[in-house]
């Protein structure tokens, strides 16, 4: 593992496979038959139902392709990647062997199935599938190559390759204008999450990463109340999608471990609890930070997002660290995000499970201190 280091400023960025990301009004319409890998491309689409049955946006997919390039439409991916439907579309991809692309549509859940549907087909095959992706929310999963789905006992289960990382991802406004405004707006807390815990991970690099994740929490902050304000309009949508993109983009082959905190909390209470991982950061990050402010590593570097949110620095990087995190709480007010545990029914006798999934442990220090952070936000 390569750590980056900020005395002296060192480090290393290894970046992933991606080979175009695209992006504005109409690109799915203009661009999706240009990033096909032959004349003789078979697409096979992975959805969720609520774009195939109360959006256009699906047919719309399938008679851009036409039967020339459509093989088949899987359309039932469920919230957290369930295993059963996973294993129902990686056998329908499999039966046909005109295949050779995927197309997911929607957000982490779709996204995250077709990653582990090429996973599986790389495993029977000997191959990866193309992947083409159009994210219709803001929570970045096009922008790792780790899939994660949950299986037959509630379990989250990580798959990791840097073949996973899709090749092509298109940004359309046009797509992500049906997205519920909750949905949208959560999602981009989930962005904003994985800037915040890419700032003070161990092994990510000054740049582009940090850079990249400063970029996207300003505009996050930004642009989350202005696109509350007038959802349609396409400016906003867009350049939200492209800090969703900045927000995690960074996260490259050299990125060892999760992420941070309040995405292991975010596991713990995804899956379990069927909470939308959006949510989950609505529940842990502002928290997550104050108890980060604790550790003078972590400080100094949530400290510097500061005066990309609009604050002055005091010199005190507790103390600022802490302003980024009452920021944060503020956001959430103004979005109408500020919401609490106990609103998904989880009380407090499940506090030990919680703590024990997101730490890894059933005592000591870090516990203790998780386990006080869970219970304030019952």
């Amino acid at each position: 593992m390569t750590e980056s280091t900020n005395h002296p400023l060192s480090g290393l960025w290894k970046p992933p496979q991606l080979q175009a990301m695209q992006y504005g009004p109409s690109s799915v319409q203009k661009h999706l038959l240009s990033y096909l890998p032959s004349a003789s491309s078979k697409a096979f689409i992975i959805t969720g139902s609520s774009l195939a049955t109360k959006t256009s946006l699906v047919s719309q997919v399938e008679s851009l392709l036409t039967p020339d390039h459509h093989a088949a439409t899987y359309s039932t991916i469920k919230q957290h990647a369930p295993q059963a439907q996973l294993d129902e579309a990686t056998n329908a991809v499999l039966a046909d062997c005109t295949v050779d692309t995927l197309i997911s549509i929607g957000g982490g859940s779709p996204i995250d199935s077709a990653k582990a549907i090429s996973y599986r087909y790389h495993e029977k095959q000997g191959r990866f599938l193309h992947h083409i992706t159009i994210p219709t929310t803001l929570s970045a999963a096009e922008c790792t190559f780790i899939a994660g789905y949950t299986d037959h006992t509630g379990k989250k289960v990580g798959l990791t390759d840097p073949h996973l990382m899709p090749q092509v991802i298109i940004y359309d406004s046009t797509f992500a204008k049906e997205t519920p405004q909750k949905l949208w707006l959560s999602t981009g807390i989930r962005s904003l999450d994985h800037a915040i815990e890419l700032m003070y991970h161990p092994t990510a690099s000054e740049t582009p990463t940090k850079q990249l994740c400063l970029a996207a929490l300003a505009q996050l902050f930004q642009y989350l109340p202005m696109c509350k304000e007038e959802p349609g309009n396409e400016d906003y949508i867009t350049t939200l999608q492209l800090a969703s993109f900045s927000s995690l983009y960074g996260f490259g082959l050299n990125v060892k471990g999760g992420l941070g905190l309040s995405h292991a909390l975010g596991y713990a209470l995804g899956s379990p609890y069927a909470i939308p991982h959006g949510i989950t950061s609505c529940l842990t990050l502002a928290s997550v930070v104050k108890l980060k402010a604790e550790n003078p590593q972590d400080a100094e570097q949530i400290a510097r997002v500061l005066p990309f949110i609009g604050q002055a620095r005091s010199g005190d990087n507790k103390k600022d660290a802490i302003g980024v995190g009452d920021a944060i709480g503020g956001l959430l007010k103004s979005l109408g995000l500020d919401t609490r545990l106990s609103d998904y029914n989880v009380g407090e006798n499940q506090i030990s499970q919680i703590t024990q999934l997101a730490t890894g442990t059933d005592q000591g220090e870090l516990f203790n201190k998780v386990a006080e952070l869970v219970k304030s936000r019952l």
